[in-house]
């Protein structure tokens, strides 16, 4: 089992966009479908795997492009070192001033560590003070405990 990293800095109204950080449904539209619903699916199905804004489920990181992956650790201790350097890094953009606090985000810190030493994965998201989104986090890999089918990016 090892940990793979992943950071989004990116507009709220992307992230707030669902369709975007969704897969394509497994059905595909048949042809007497509305034309925009089959636009939809065309589009999320040539982004779902591609684009860098966080998926809906932390575990889907793991069929993005590998090029997405910040950093990789075989040790929950390293994975959650990493987790609590990006919260720290950007703490100080944080638009909600009580989630600056450096206790807060050391307990975070340390309950990431422990979730990773039981194969869970930890996502991380604030709002920075302009109108954009900060997102971080840990998969567990090989196995995902959520989505064991899911591959090592970097296998």
């Amino acid at each position: 089992m090892h940990w793979h990293g992943y950071l989004w800095i990116g507009d709220k109204a992307v992230f707030d966009k669902e369709s975007v950080r969704r897969p394509p449904s497994a059905v595909e539209p048949v042809g007497s479908s509305a034309p925009d619903v089959v636009a939809r699916y065309r589009e999320a199905v040539a982004e779902w795997r591609v684009t860098q804004v966080p998926p809906l489920e932390t575990a889907y990181w793991l069929v993005r492009p590998a090029r997405l992956v910040q950093g990789t650790w075989e040790d929950p201790v390293g994975a959650a070192r990493w987790l609590a350097e990006r919260l720290a890094q950007y703490a100080p953009r944080f638009a909600a001033e009580r989630e600056r606090d450096v206790h807060r985000l050391a307990r975070k810190a340390e309950r990431a560590a422990e979730t990773f030493q039981r194969g869970g994965d930890v996502s991380c998201g604030h709002y920075l003070t302009r109108p954009e989104f900060l997102s971080v986090a840990v998969v567990t890999c090989s196995p995902n405990r959520a989505a064991p089918q899911h591959p090592c990016p970097l296998a």
